[in-house]
């Protein structure tokens, strides 16, 4: 967070008027802009990363991922304010650094003061650190749905991906994930040459292709450490041969 704009907070509960009260706890407060809510843990995972909140007011007890479990899903976990009706947590609420435990029903003066702990603690970390380097922009996790739940992937572990119109399938082991995104989008927030098209329809990931061998009709193939064989168009082959022999 930068100093001068409002601190970004999300709310993750299931109770529907439990979100409300926070709101109207928090709408007092100018330099709190609320950026996203949601009632379960699975949606907060996959939304999350797209709200980027600075300050986290999270439940305990919700369906799918519970709010220990979001918190550990997630690559870089914001602030954290927990709100629940639940007394039995608060240890290890603290122990995954929260800022405050929150007892339900809401108290707006224990808001207040939770939200004092966490001015204190952004203050604290600006005069501390030195000037921001760039976020990197290079894409690091996907969501993907996992049975009934959704779960991160790391891109790093992808073998390929292939076009499937407006989805792109992951390829990791013997697994498959459908994720809404072309590949043309996707690829742009890729890692610059972790991944290398060969074919118009797919990217694989360098480190996993093993070798080049002859295909039929003058063509080529790439194995993969996986056993799998991709398809290398004619188009691709020149700076794919560069590449491998880097």
């Amino acid at each position: 967070m930068s100093a001068g704009r409002p601190l970004r907070a999300a709310l993750v509960d299931d109770e529907p008027l439990a979100r409300s009260l926070l709101r109207q706890a928090l709408a007092p407060h100018a330099d709190v802009q609320i950026v996203g809510e949601c009632g379960d843990g699975d949606e907060a995972l996959a939304r999350l990363p797209e709200w980027a909140p600075d300050l986290l007011f999270l439940d305990i007890h919700m369906p799918g991922l519970d709010g220990f479990e979001l918190l550990r899903a997630l690559e870089v976990p914001p602030l954290v304010v927990f709100t629940t009706a639940h007394d039995q947590h608060a240890l290890r609420a603290f122990e995954a650094q929260a800022m405050d435990y929150l007892l339900k029903p809401l108290d707006p003066a224990r808001v207040d003061q939770a939200l004092d702990k966490v001015r204190l603690q952004v203050a604290g970390r600006l005069r501390e650190a030195p000037p921001e380097a760039p976020a990197p922009s290079t894409l690091q996790r996907l969501i993907v749905r996992r049975g009934p739940r959704l779960v991160p992937l790391r891109v790093a572990d992808l073998d390929w991906i292939g076009a499937e119109g407006n989805y792109v399938a992951l390829h990791q082991g013997e697994a498959t994930y459908l994720h809404r995104e072309t590949l043309a989008g996707l690829e742009s927030r890729l890692e610059p040459g972790r991944f290398l098209r060969i074919h118009r329809g797919i990217l694989v990931n360098i480190d996993r292709v093993l070798d080049l061998q002859p295909g039929p009709n003058g063509d080529a193939v790439l194995r993969l450490s996986t056993g799998a064989t991709l398809p290398l168009s004619r188009r691709y082959k020149a700076q794919v041969r560069r590449r491998l022999a880097r």
